[in-house]
């Protein structure tokens, strides 16, 4: 039984709704582009220039009592809210004072939102004679298991898993306001996880939560689940993303990303979108192209479905390397309609997985992340377009 599609437009509705309440300001090309969305009445400064921007609010007429500062900075920026404001203009005004201060980094930016990327018209469910054997934990000892973090939703209570040793952390089950089980996003981590198990059994997942469960989150709570990243994480993967108003490098999240991968030796996979677009840059995913010192440690990834690149998957110049991402199957959870706790699900969402499997597996015996993510390109058996092809 899939999905009807009533019940997804009622998910999609949901989260539209869901995005209204948390304030969030639609910003977008016409001509039916993909928006960008960013946090309404807030703003991203770095910390170095807090004087500026009391500044800069006091003279456009907002009195202290107006803005309220947040009391710790994440990974270099503090958040400031204040009703009315006008973010992307203050934000260049706080800029420009501090380019003419001779500082060229962008001192303040909005507070862009991410999503999710699973493609919202899949779901179909398979039933349990169809649920492949998956292999057990061999060839590593503990003490020598790739650790993979995993930054996503939580996990479901009772999802079924594809190993022992597959999830780390999890989470309470989570109503959404009507009292409906919101089963397509939280269960977002749990298929992922699956995908990845199922691919490199060895590998020690970890959760982290940063997705709430419509699947959303803001540039300022992904930061703080990069710069506290878990020890140890030898590949982080980031099933999530989105545009920015400028289609620049969002720099907050630059600063976040250049801490977890100017130090150390891992890789952080992320998947292209969802979106069709053709060349536009979505974030994180398209760090790979920048001209950042760590820029070859993202891995931006697209979908295929064995023949052609699917024509939801975003893609261009900034895409490393396409993976399966059509009728993907993997753990979902426990559910009336899947009674097996297993679904099938497109996305690039779950094409950045297969990649982050596959570089574990590299690992084996290479002896860094970098060197495996160049293995598993040489080793691309076929290519979409100008990118190399797993699968």
């Amino acid at each position: 039984m899939a999905l009807s599609k009533e019940r997804l437009n009622r998910w999609r509705d949901r989260r539209m709704a869901r995005m209204s309440r948390l304030g969030l300001v639609r910003a977008g090309p016409g001509g039916g582009g993909a928006p960008a969305y960013y946090v309404a009445d807030e703003l991203l400064v770095r910390d170095e220039h807090r004087l500026l921007a009391r500044d800069a609010f006091a003279r456009l007429g907002f009195a202290p009592d107006d803005i309220v500062e947040a009391p710790v900075a994440v990974c270099g920026f503090r958040r400031y809210r204040s009703r009315g404001l006008d973010v992307l203009a203050v934000a260049e005004t706080i800029s420009r004072r501090a380019r003419d201060d001779g500082d060229s980094r962008p001192a303040a930016a909005a507070n862009h939102v991410f999503r999710s990327a699973p493609f919202e018209h899949g779901g179909a469910p398979i039933t349990t004679s169809a649920v492949t054997v998956l292999p057990e934990n061999v060839g590593r000892s503990p003490a020598d298991r790739v650790t993979v973090v995993v930054i996503d939703t939580g996990i479901w209570e009772d999802s079924p898993r594809p190993t022992d040793r597959s999830v780390a952390t999890r989470t309470d089950n989570e109503s959404d306001v009507d009292g409906h089980i919101l089963e397509r996003d939280v269960a977002h981590a749990n298929f992922i996880v699956g995908v990845i198990a199922q691919h490199a059994p060895d590998a020690e997942v970890r959760v982290v939560r940063v997705l709430d469960t419509f699947g959303l989150c803001t540039e300022a709570d992904l930061m703080t689940a990069l710069c506290q990243l878990p020890g140890g994480a030898s590949v982080v993967n980031l099933s999530l993303g989105g545009f920015t108003v400028d289609d620049q490098p969002p720099r907050p999240l630059a600063e976040a990303l250049g801490g977890v991968l100017g130090r150390g030796d891992r890789l952080v996979v992320a998947a292209s979108g969802n979106d069709g677009a053709r060349g536009r840059p979505f974030w994180p995913a398209a760090f790979s192209s920048t001209h950042e010192p760590w820029a070859e440690r993202v891995v931006a990834v697209a979908a295929h479905d064995g023949d052609e690149l699917l024509p939801w998957s975003n893609t261009g110049s900034w895409v490393t390397v396409a993976a399966p991402g059509a009728d993907i199957r993997s753990t979902y959870l426990h559910h009336p309609e899947f009674p097996t706790g297993w679904a099938v699900w497109s996305g690039t969402s779950f094409a950045a997985p297969y990649v982050v499997a596959a570089i574990v597996r590299q690992l084996r015996t290479v002896p860094t992340p970098l060197a495996a993510l160049r293995a598993v390109l040489d080793d691309a058996p076929k290519r979409y377009g100008s990118h190399p092809g797993l699968g």
